[in-house]
């Protein structure tokens, strides 16, 4: 018999809920069509994609041409399609009830417009979890796509990776494809000989397979990518080549199916790939599994330290960033609280999304406008819910152990954290659909150690055509000095009504830059609820100020009342220590910062110092001010609030917001009444 392999090619294309038109409009010219073009001309070369939903929903909208492209192919029986969340959400991370219709939404589209009831499952950034088991099977779901890193951090071995497994729960059965990790790094960056003679190399008599299943975007969006797929037409001599080779047959999934069996039954541990288990580490652990891995490398190969060395999974995100964690709780709570209403659940699935609530290679939860639209579909379905009533609910929303306190009146819904500082965390413009309180925190990651200590760049000579391209992995970050005063972490999370004490010191750049001298133990310590009644509820804290390692009591009490647009507080704080100051912070987002006016004036960088009692800012985005109001004159500082993180173009600064600093001096028992309006 003679030796072949199944060359099972896949592509997975997605793009965040509600993208800018621009970035998609890009991918499908750059990207999705030129490779449907050219794969039209080989009606033999037969593969799968994946597109999420909603990305469906824009082609058939604004793309016909390339959505009749994929229909002639599907109807032909040259491309097949795989099934997933319709939004693309991590499918472990939501409830078992939205994972069904998520995925029976995306079903239903693919055969109403492809004809093809899919059998295969595209596994969102390839978490995979057991529990999901059950219900993907209940959709139908007869394999799924996952990793060779899920295989070998279970203890196989890479060379036995080369078709499917089965595995199953409670005796309900599962096929499992692994991506072959060589052909991921050579697809499509190495010259088309290159995996092919891979391909030739890996056939038995068994039928063997070569699986690959990666991002679309690496053909055509990616660096360099456009030009040496399609200009430099990597794709038509691929293609040619795998064609014309007697050893390798490319075909769909579903038909590998028909022709093989399975290698062996497998168990999977709760993972991703390999490089999803380090991000989802914190800054210091990162580095230090880093470092293992290069104490390692020296006695081992890659194959062994992957099997038996791991990071953490990817529901860590939820522990690393506060902010993503905030956003998925609120989605969870959503669900709990599901009407039977189309448009809420529309709302719903769509907040779901993953690409806001991690970070990697890609903005991630970095990006504000992914945040902005995980919040529009938030209060869309807030809106649906409370209508025209008023409420306080009380409950521990983000499940830390401490309850967070969501105040709704007509026009507003304020979301207080009473383990973090008894601060507001989300302040949402019910008609505008807008979270205010959408700042990020300035987090410490590891690639900021690649400019904190950079390491001499190793010395390459240029790559020549015939050797292909470097992959987004390879690509060095340029001018890594320039980037040195941004690299800023915060100890305290950038919310609103956070609590400081201060002294005679603190300025501008102190404050921008995270340096002041923190006297109070408020600003990132849990306060209890005193009080709760109609629309006011009353926080307090029993701490301290801290003088040369001695602590002085202290004990800080907030009051806030809810009114329309309307936040009236009284803060009162009773210590017999002078000579410092109280600093109440806010940090406010905005969807173009560099547009809103403060106090009539355009905003540049920073402000400061004003003494005033009044302080307003103009959104032109949303339309609103939000107006500042104090019993007496305070000193005010204002700065810009950026984040420097790692993108795929290198390293970027983002702005998160605009900090707030508002300074009165201690005496004894020292009080600030005021109001944040949005009007």
């Amino acid at each position: 018999m003679m030796k072949k392999t199944a060359l099972l090619l896949g592509l997975h294309c997605h793009q965040p809920v509600d993208n800018f038109h621009e970035v998609l409009d890009e991918a499908i010219v750059k990207s999705y069509l030129p490779f449907f073009e050219i794969a039209a001309e080989y009606p033999e070369f037969r593969f799968s994609v994946h597109y999420s939903g909603w990305l469906l929903e824009y082609i058939r909208d604004h793309a016909p041409k390339l959505f009749s492209l994929m229909q002639k192919l599907a109807f032909r029986d040259q491309v097949e399609f795989l099934t997933g969340g319709f939004y693309e959400p991590i499918l472990a991370s939501i409830p078992s009830r939205d994972r069904i219709a998520q995925i029976e939404k995306l079903s239903a589209f693919i055969e109403t417009h492809f004809s093809q009831r899919p059998k295969g499952l595209w596994l969102t950034e390839r978490v995979w979890d057991g529990s999901i088991t059950r219900d993907l099977i209940a959709c139908g779901i007869e394999y799924v796509i996952v990793d060779d890193y899920h295989f070998i951090s279970s203890g196989f071995d890479q060379h036995n990776l080369n078709g499917y497994f089965v595995t199953e729960e409670e005796g309900m059965k599962l096929k499992l494809f692994p991506i072959n990790k060589h052909l991921r790094y050579q697809i499509p960056f190495s010259p088309e000989k290159e995996p092919v003679s891979y391909l030739e190399r890996i056939a038995d008599e068994n039928f063997s397979a070569g699986i690959i299943f990666d991002d679309g975007e690496k053909f055509g969006i990616w660096p360099e990518t456009f030009e040496w797929v399609y200009e430099k037409g990597w794709l038509e001599r691929f293609i040619e080549a795998i064609l014309d080779s007697d050893a390798v047959e490319p075909i769909r999934y579903s038909d590998y199916l028909l022709r093989a069996k399975p290698i062996s039954l497998a168990y999977l541990p709760t993972t991703s790939y390999f490089e999803m288990g380090e991000w989802s580490l914190k800054a210091k652990d990162a580095l230090e599994l880093e470092r293992i891995k290069e104490r390692l490398s020296e006695n081992f190969p890659a194959e062994t330290i992957e099997k038996f060395l791991k990071g953490s999974i990817w529901k860590n995100f939820l522990v690393k960033y506060y902010e993503a964690n905030h956003i998925h709780k609120r989605t969870i709570a959503l669900s709990n609280d599901a009407k039977e209403d189309p448009l809420y659940l529309e709302n719903l699935y769509k907040s779901q999304t993953n690409d806001v609530l991690w970070h990697g290679v890609f903005g991630g939860i970095y990006l504000p406008n992914l945040r902005d639209n995980a919040y529009r579909f938030i209060i869309e379905c807030e809106n649906l819910i409370y209508k025209d009533h008023e409420s306080i609910l009380i409950s521990d929303t983000n499940c830390d152990g401490y309850d967070e306190i969501k105040c709704v009146t007509k026009e507003i819904i304020a979301i207080f954290d009473t383990k973090n500082g008894g601060q507001l965390c989300e302040l949402d413009s019910r008609d505008r659909t807008f979270n205010y309180a959408n700042t990020l925190t300035r987090y410490e990651e590891a690639y900021h150690d690649k400019i904190r200590h950079p390491r001499p760049q190793k010395s390459h000579p240029p790559i020549k055509e015939e050797e292909g391209i470097s992959t987004i992995h390879d690509l060095d970050a340029a001018n890594l000095e320039a980037y040195k005063p941004y690299l800023i972490t915060d100890w305290y999370l950038k919310n609103c009504f956070v609590d400081h004490i201060v002294d005679t010191r603190f300025d501008l750049e102190p404050f921008q830059k995270c340096t002041f001298a923190e006297y109070g133990d408020f600003a990132n310590q849990p306060f209890e609820l005193i009080e709760n009644r109609e629309q006011t509820i009353g926080l307090e804290r029993e701490g301290g100020i801290y003088i040369d390692t001695h602590k002085h009591p202290a004990t800080l009490q907030k009051f806030f009342t809810l009114e329309g647009g309307k936040i009236s507080f009284d803060i009162t704080l009773d210590t017999e220590v002078k000579d410092l100051f109280y600093l109440m912070e806010h940090n406010l987002h905005f969807a173009d910062s560099s547009r809103i006016l403060i106090d009539e004036h355009p905003f540049s960088d920073s402000v400061g110092i004003l003494r005033q009692q009044t302080l307003s800012i103009y959104d032109p985005y949303t339309e609103k001010t939000l107006l500042f109001a104090f019993s007496r004159p305070v000193e005010i500082y204002i700065c810009r609030l950026d984040t420097l993180s790692q993108s795929e173009a290198g390293f970027e600064l983002t702005n998160q917001g605009i900090s707030f600093g508002f300074k009165i001096p201690l005496s004894g028992k020292s009080g600030l009444k005021g109001s944040l309006e949005i009007i």
